[in-house]
């Protein structure tokens, strides 16, 4: 029995979930846990130069990851889907239905974080990978959700993943920063449009956590920066008041209680968990 015995049941998409080690799959597990009927989803293949296959969650990742939710004893299947593709958003909206019968948590996970470059030298193809998963597809997925929620009526959740960039500019993530800014603006018209209907729509706003990408930032940043890995992050350390940085279960806690009834006069928010790093 879960923490939130009110989502016993209930049907949750997880995209950019096909990841081991990643945000998405932290959430989609704690879902599982509380007892939610899990769609995990991720791109599956590379795409082109800007998504290579090193900074996807790969078919066989997803369905490993599936695999251990069923064994111990969560309800889950995996679909690939690359938010890019409106089609596509639509058909694992509609896929979840199939399956499940409805949807009523829609987790907007899948982004990009590893196209760094200084503006001067940033091409538009690496600007509209980055604006194009990061927030269109934030779009396409809140676009089908609330479509299936609307209908079935009853409300539902909508939680998006930002970022500290969120929330602060960070050198060299011009596309990283302005598309994470774009999630909060588009998650509070959202709230707005949605209250009606009951459905929140809500984004959290991670600081730095080690998941796979969050390696290869460690590495950049500390190149980028003149220090070491380790000096780099004993300054991050530094700087945040909790003393540490985040983990993936910081956020899939969130992210379960924001799915739950526990939160459901929340909506239009912005909500940092970074252990203090991040505070407007």
């Amino acid at each position: 029995m879960g923490m939130y015995t009110d989502l016993a049941g209930k049907v949750a998409i997880v995209t950019g979930s096909g990841r081991a080690k990643g945000l998405g799959e932290a959430m989609a597990r704690r879902l599982a846990a509380e007892g939610c009927r899990v769609v995990l989803s991720d791109i599956g293949a590379a795409r082109g130069a800007e998504i290579p296959a090193d900074a996807i969650g790969s078919n066989a990742e997803l369905e490993r990851i599936v695999a251990d939710i069923r064994a111990a004893g969560g309800e889950a299947i995996g679909v690939t889907c690359d938010v890019l593709e409106e089609r596509q958003v639509e058909a694992l909206v509609a896929r979840a239905v199939q399956q499940y019968g409805r949807l009523d948590v829609m987790v907007n996970n899948a982004g990009i974080g590893y196209l760094m470059k200084p503006i001067v030298e940033m091409a538009q193809s690496e600007w509209d990978a980055v604006l194009g998963v990061n927030l269109r597809g934030v779009f396409f997925g809140i676009k089908y959700a609330a479509r299936q929620m609307i209908a079935q009526g009853g409300g539902g959740r909508i939680i998006n993943i930002g970022s500290q960039a969120s929330k602060s500019g960070f050198p060299f993530a011009a596309p990283y920063v302005s598309s994470k800014h774009g999630v909060v603006g588009l998650t509070r018209t959202a709230a707005i449009e949605l209250g009606p209907h009951r459905i929140t729509v809500n984004t959290i706003c991670p600081n730095h956590v080690t998941t796979g990408l969050g390696d290869w930032q460690n590495k950049f940043f500390s190149a980028a920066t003149g220090r070491s890995e380790e000096k780099y992050l004993a300054d991050m350390k530094a700087r945040i008041p909790l003393g540490r940085p985040g983990l993936q279960e910081d956020i899939a806690k969130a992210c379960a209680f924001l799915a739950s009834s526990e939160a459901d006069y929340i909506t239009g928010e912005a909500m940092n968990v970074s252990g203090g790093e991040e505070y407007h």
